[in-house]
C-alpha cells in the first residue's frame, strides 16, 4: 500500500458566492417544456366549457320563461300573495294558534272578499261593455269641435298640393257580441287558473317554514346555516312589508278616487276605483291609463268639455301626490326604484308575459333588488337599479 495521501479535494473559488456548492448539490424537479402550454391550453378549454354552459343555462331559461308562462305566472302570483299574508299566519302562531287554521281563515276571508267584489263589479262592467257601440258613436260627435281645426288644416294643405279632398260616407261601428256564451266558455279555464293560485298560497302558508327549514339542514357548516336563516327571514320581512304597504296603498287610491268620482256624480264610481287600484300596480303606464279612462267616461257622461276633463284633471293630481310624496315617505329608499330600470322591467315582462307580466314585474323586480342587495358579488346590480 502507498503511503501517500488520497488525492485532496479541489479548493472552492475565492469568487463563487456563498451557498453555491450547497446549490449545485441540491436537486431541482425539472419542468417538462410543454407543461405551462398545456396547462393554459387546458385552462382556456375550461373557460369555454364554462361560458357555453352558462349560455345554455340562459337560452333554457328564456326558453321556460316564455313557453310556460300559464305554469309560471300562477307560480308567481301565488309566492307574492303567500309573501304577502306570511306575516297574519305568523302573528296567529304566536298566539298558538295552528298554521293550518290560520292559513284556512285567511283564504275563507280572501275568496269572500273576491266573490263579493265579482259580484258587485260584474254587473256595471258587462253594462258598460253592452253599451261600448252606442258609446263610442255617441263619443264622436263631442269630439268634433277639437278635430275641427285638424281637419281645416288637411284641407288646406291638399288644397295647396292640388289634391281633392274624398269624403268617405260614414261606415256603421261593428257590433259589440258579448253573451252569456262568452261567459260559461272561458269560465273553467279563469276557474282553474283561481284554483290552483288559492291552492299554491295554502300550501305555501302552511309548510313555508317546513321549506325554510329543509333548506337550513342542507347547509354545511352552522355558520352557513345561520347566513341562511337571516337572509331569508329578512327577505321575506322586507318583501311582505313591501307587497302589503303597496296594495294598502293602492286600496286607498281606489277608494280617494271612487269617492271623487261619486261627488262629481260619475256613475258606477266603485267599477273606475277598482279599476284605479289594479292599474296602480303599474308604476306610470297604470296612471296615465286610468287618466285616460276617466276622460273618456267624462266625455261620454257630461255634455260640456269642462266638467267631462274634471275627474280625469283630479285623479292626476291625485297620482301626482300618491306617486311623488305619499308612497315614497311610506317605503324609504330601501325598496325604490330607478324609473328607467321599471319601464325597461315593465317592457321586458310585459312583452313576455302580457298584462300578467306587466302587473308582477314592479314586484319581482323590488325581490331581486332585496335579495341581490344580501348575495355577496351581486351588490352591485341592486345599486344600478336603485333610485
Amino acid at each position: 500500500m502507498s503511503d501517500l495521501p488520497g488525492a485532496l479535494p479541489t479548493p472552492l473559488s475565492s469568487t463563487m458566492a456563498p451557498g453555491a456548492a450547497v446549490a449545485t448539490l441540491s436537486t431541482r424537479p425539472r419542468r417538462k417544456p410543454g407543461s405551462s402550454r398545456s396547462t393554459r391550453r387546458i385552462s382556456r378549454h375550461l373557460k369555454a366549457i364554462r361560458v357555453s354552459l352558462t349560455g345554455m343555462i340562459l337560452l333554457a331559461l328564456v326558453y321556460t320563461v316564455v313557453l310556460g308562462k300559464s305554469l309560471l305566472v300562477p307560480l308567481v302570483l301565488a309566492g307574492f300573495l303567500g309573501l304577502a299574508l306570511n306575516p297574519i299566519v305568523v302573528a296567529a302562531a304566536r298566539v298558538r294558534i295552528p298554521r293550518w287554521l290560520a292559513s284556512v281563515t285567511v283564504m275563507l276571508m280572501l275568496g269572500i272578499g273576491l266573490v263579493s267584489a265579482i259580484a258587485t263589479l260584474s254587473t256595471p262592467a258587462l253594462n258598460w261593455f253592452h253599451e261600448a257601440p252606442t258609446a263610442m258613436r255617441a263619443f264622436a260627435p263631442k269630439i268634433k269641435p277639437m278635430t275641427q281645426q285638424i281637419e281645416a288644416a288637411s284641407r288646406a294643405t291638399q288644397n295647396l298640393v292640388g289634391g281633392t279632398t274624398a269624403r268617405n260616407a260614414p261606415q256603421a261601428a261593428a257590433g259589440f257580441a258579448f253573451t252569456a256564451w262568452d261567459i260559461v266558455a272561458g269560465a273553467p279555464k279563469v276557474l282553474a287558473s283561481v284554483l290552483t293560485v288559492a291552492l299554491l298560497v295554502f300550501f305555501f302558508l302552511v309548510y313555508g317554514d317546513e321549506i325554510l327549514r329543509r333548506a337550513v339542514e342542507i347547509s354545511p357548516t352552522f355558520a352557513y346555516k345561520r347566513h341562511t336563516v337571516s337572509i331569508v327571514r329578512s327577505i321575506q320581512v322586507e318583501v311582505s312589508s313591501y307587497l302589503l304597504l303597496t296594495a294598502a296603498i293602492n286600496v286607498t287610491l281606489g277608494l280617494v278616487t271612487a269617492g271623487m268620482l261619486y261627488l262629481y256624480g260619475v256613475p258606477d264610481p266603485l267599477l273606475w276605483g277598482t279599476v284605479a287600484t289594479v292599474a296602480n300596480f303599474i308604476p306610470y303606464v297604470g296612471a296615465i291609463t286610468t287618466t285616460t279612462v276617466l276622460a273618456i267616461v267624462g266625455v261620454l257622461h257630461f255634455q260640456e268639455l269642462g266638467p267631462a276633463l274634471l275627474p280625469a284633471a283630479t285623479f292626476a293630481g291625485i297620482t301626482a301626490i300618491e306617486g311623488n310624496m305619499l308612497t315614497p315617505m311610506l317605503q324609504g329608499r330601501r325598496s325604490r326604484l330607478s324609473p328607467v330600470a321599471i319601464l325597461l322591467w315593465l317592457l321586458i315582462w310585459g312583452w313576455l308575459w302580457g298584462i300578467p307580466g306587466a302587473l308582477l314585474a314592479v314586484p319581482m323586480l323590488t325581490c331581486v333588488k332585496l335579495i341581490t342587495a344580501r348575495l355577496r358579488g351581486w351588490e352591485w346590480f341592486a345599486h344600478i337599479i336603485s333610485r
